[in-house]
């Protein structure tokens, strides 16, 4: 156990290295980050920021030095980096569950592995065996790169076959997965915290909305059934068991036909669907997260109100900062920015959480509040 007192790392300073942060502060902890922006959103509420990229092995040596025990806000880290540093200084979640992770051939193998329900697929490093993949899995599927990718980047959709020669062009040169188009009714996740003692906690399985491939609602509990909740909930009990996670895990998947829940991808980290605890549990994901690195005894997260999340992109701040009256005027609503300096159309600049007695009500407040914030 690291007890309070002791000081936390961060691999990154983005809005999760924040928020882990503030609820790290809240237990008493020092933090320090280490991100390639001195100004990142975590510097704010960060002890010190160490401000190099992943690849400075005096940062590194720095950074071990300084920490108590190291956790991560996203998986674009080299594994190698994550391997020296747990040489000296426990990371948790550790560069095994991170390599898995942070790679969509290893993560799929690990999955199909292990015998969990996940999309078929097929491997390419070259023109011939891309062209074999899609033959294999058929048409419509969706390619793409193995390493590197997030939010709709690095993927391209195979509808027919005028688009294979586009889709290896964008993504040739590098490995490629090729996935089976899974025709869905619905996406949902769900945050999974699992200690060094072994003891596994999971937050309420929440239903997300995707517009041009970025989070845009999240909505608590699901419109789905409690049966439904409770297989998605045990699924991702049992993948952060077999990764012997230690940390936050989210299992984002697909609910198919017949009711059969499909996994899609794993973020061994805070996810952007797990913000509504912030607001609408007895215990944030970010608080979690901090008791399952530290190997404190979790607790068991109690959705107390129905919540719906909507993220807030650089784009509402053109031509001007919008009207955030609009938000904290509203009974029930609360805003979350993040402190970025500067807002780009798709970038996360912030959330708010709208609660309410019934996930109908709070999803028709967020939209009239988007509308009210788009004028």
């Amino acid at each position: 156990m690291i007890p309070p007192g002791a000081t936390i790392g961060i691999l990154g300073g983005g809005q999760l290295g924040r928020m882990s942060a503030m609820a790290a502060r809240s237990l008493g902890y020092g933090i320090v980050v280490w991100d390639s922006d001195a100004q990142c959103p975590a510097a704010a509420v960060a002890d010190s920021v160490i401000a190099a990229t992943f690849n400075d092995t005096n940062a590194a040596e720095r950074f071990a030095a300084a920490c108590d025990v190291i956790t991560l806000e996203f998986e674009n880290i080299p594994a190698d980096v994550v391997r020296h540093l747990e040489s000296t200084t426990p990371v948790r979640p550790g560069s095994r569950v991170l390599h898995i992770c942070q790679h969509r051939e290893r993560e799929k193998r690990f999955l199909q592995e292990h015998g969990f329900p996940c999309a078929r697929f097929a491997i390419a490093d070259s023109r011939e065996s891309f062209l074999a993949g899609v033959q294999e899995i058929g048409l419509p599927c969706v390619a793409k790169t193995a390493a590197w990718g997030y939010d709709g980047k690095g993927q391209s959709k195979i509808k027919n076959e005028s688009d294979v020669d586009a889709a290896w062009e964008t993504l040739g040169g590098e490995r490629v997965v090729i996935e089976e188009w899974m025709h869905f009714s619905t996406e949902l996740s769900v945050i999974c915290a699992r200690n060094a003692s072994g003891q596994v906690e999971v937050f309420p399985p929440g239903e997300n909305i995707h517009t041009n491939h970025i989070l845009d609602v999240s909505l608590v509990p699901g419109r789905f059934s409690m049966a439904m909740a409770s297989s998605a909930a045990r699924i991702a009990q049992e993948v952060a068991d077999k990764l012997e996670l230690e940390g936050l895990l989210a299992v984002e998947m697909f609910l198919c036909k017949n009711d059969r829940l499909v996994i899609n991808e794993l973020a061994p980290r805070p996810h952007n669907s797990g913000h509504y605890s912030l607001d609408a549990c007895d215990v944030s994901q970010f608080e979690q997260h901090i008791r399952a690195v530290c190997d404190l005894p979790l607790a068991r997260p109690r959705l107390f109100s129905p919540a719906v999340m909507v993220n807030l992109l650089g784009d509402v701040w053109h031509p001007a900062t919008p009207a955030w009256q609009e938000v904290l005027g509203e009974h029930g609503a609360h805003l979350h920015l993040y402190g970025k300096k500067q807002a780009r159309a798709g970038r996360k600049m912030g959330h708010y959480t709208v609660l309410a007695d019934d996930v109908s009500t709070a999803e028709t407040r967020a939209e009239d509040i988007r509308r009210r914030l788009l004028k």
